[in-house]
């Protein structure tokens, strides 16, 4: 049996009624249930987590590195969810720690060869279980989605204030 979700329960909702609070949770039913799958399957094949790999990816993107700040404005988490992080993928040998030129107080990340293998690794099973998860729409409708969801996103972010967004 599959659970029902807040989005499935307004199913039956007329047309019309609460169609932005269906289409919100919609979005977040989907998004919760590939996130879930991904988290199930970087566990099962490579004994890790969402936020390790959301980690390595952040210093993949910028392969001179990242300050723990700059890690955990990318990663929306606080520095101490990093400090932690960031220790223990140190010790995997992962990630190496530098100071950073001309500020010996702050400490660069970056990734190790071991670290750009692993997150290689991890980072093209990422990307084929999304394109399995989504292959059951056509090209075109994926094309159709995505730019109807830049244009739900210019709306959001329309409606809120540069204070809010800040």
């Amino acid at each position: 049996m599959t659970p029902v979700d807040a989005e499935t329960a307004l199913a039956h909702a007329p047309p019309g009624h609460k169609d932005e609070l269906r289409l919100w949770l919609r979005m977040l039913t989907c998004t919760t249930l590939i996130e879930g799958e991904i988290r199930r399957r970087l566990r099962r094949d490579f004994d890790t987590t969402l936020p390790r790999f959301d980690l390595l990816a952040a210093l993949d993107r910028v392969p001179t590195g990242l300050s723990l700040g700059e890690v955990s404005q990318r990663m929306m988490v606080s520095n101490g969810n990093v400090t932690g992080l960031a220790a223990r993928l140190e010790a995997e040998g992962l990630v190496e720690r530098r100071v950073r030129p001309g500020d010996k107080r702050a400490q660069m990340l970056r990734l190790t060869a071991k670290g750009r293998r692993d997150f290689a690794r991890q980072s093209a099973a990422h990307e084929a279980w999304v394109a399995e998860l989504l292959e059951g729409m056509a090209e075109g409708e994926r094309g159709a989605l995505f730019l109807l969801l830049g244009k739900a996103k210019l709306s959001v972010r329309g409606a809120l204030t540069s204070e809010e967004v800040a």
